[in-house]
């Protein structure tokens, strides 16, 4: 179908120029593969904002980025998630990452874990069951521990969601019963059930909006970082640079988790690859 005969004109010109903000703004490369997919998206903008073509909408999106841009990074970003997504992720951390850890900051007593690109919620708070059964094991000795999971992604919509805690049950596959009756709260509303994070677990984690490429506001170090299926969007540059500061931001020793489709080879040296997109931080 010719562009000319859709809803919205868009031309080649438009297209390299929405990828270039989107690259230029969140290191996102949209390749011609995704045209279709940003078309569609964002012509959902273009009607909300009553324009009639994507030279009007670019024009806005220049003039007015601090709301649009906004509405366009949610709309060009995809979240697909779940709890307990790459099991063995979370199994290695409690069998044997959190132990070690715990021990190397006995001094400190504060322990901290990263959800980066942590989409509506369900890798976050698989984290933060995960971290909650450890220390149910361990009471005595962590009693009073300082502990705390830092959830961010671009897209406020998602953050908000993970805010609110709220899942359908129908979506709840990853959750076991048990963990289902201990660490959520269940909802009849009407033909939807609903599960609701409880405050032991929403009390780990802290929901903060944050672009990876801009500069990062935490002050102190992480032990363990989780980045899974996020830097499939970047180029090999960009994903050198990300690395080498998640090294920097990791103290030693610091574990790094990435997703199944996603590599660190030739893109760093500071992490030991430990098997199942598992890494450990060597320098």
């Amino acid at each position: 179908m010719s562009h000319d005969l859709r809803e919205f004109p868009m031309t080649d010109s438009n297209f390299e120029h929405i990828r270039g903000v989107a690259y230029q703004r969140t290191g996102i490369v949209l390749g011609d593969h995704k045209r279709e997919m940003v078309y569609s998206r964002l012509a959902r903008r273009c009607r909300v904002l009553g324009v009639t073509n994507f030279d009007e909408y670019i024009h806005i999106l220049e003039s007015s980025e601090a709301d649009e841009l906004s509405h366009f990074v949610n709309s060009i970003t995809t979240n697909l998630t779940s709890f307990f997504r790459e099991g063995h992720h979370f199994e290695f951390l409690l069998e044997t990452v959190l132990p070690e850890v715990f021990d190397a900051n006995t001094a400190t007593r504060r322990v901290r874990i990263w959800s980066a690109g942590c989409s509506t919620g369900e890798e976050p708070y698989s984290l933060a069951i995960t971290v909650h059964k450890f220390l149910k094991k361990n009471v005595t000795r962590y009693k009073g521990w300082d502990v705390k999971i830092l959830a961010t992604d671009l897209d406020s919509n998602v953050l908000s969601h993970g805010r609110h805690g709220v899942y359908r049950v129908a979506g709840s596959d990853g959750l076991s019963a048990e963990d289902r009756r201990e660490y959520f709260d269940e909802l009849d509303q009407g033909n939807e059930h609903e599960l609701i994070a409880k405050d032991k677990i929403r009390s780990l984690i802290i929901f903060n909006r944050l672009n990876l490429l801009h500069k990062w506001p935490m002050k102190g170090q992480f032990d363990v970082i989780f980045c899974r299926n996020v830097v499939i969007y970047f180029d090999k540059e960009t994903q050198k640079v990300l690395f080498d500061r998640y090294a920097n931001i990791l103290k030693d020793p610091g574990y790094l988790m990435i997703g199944h489709s996603e590599n660190l080879h030739r893109v760093t040296d500071r992490f030991k690859a430990l098997g199942g997109t598992r890494y450990k931080k060597v320098c």
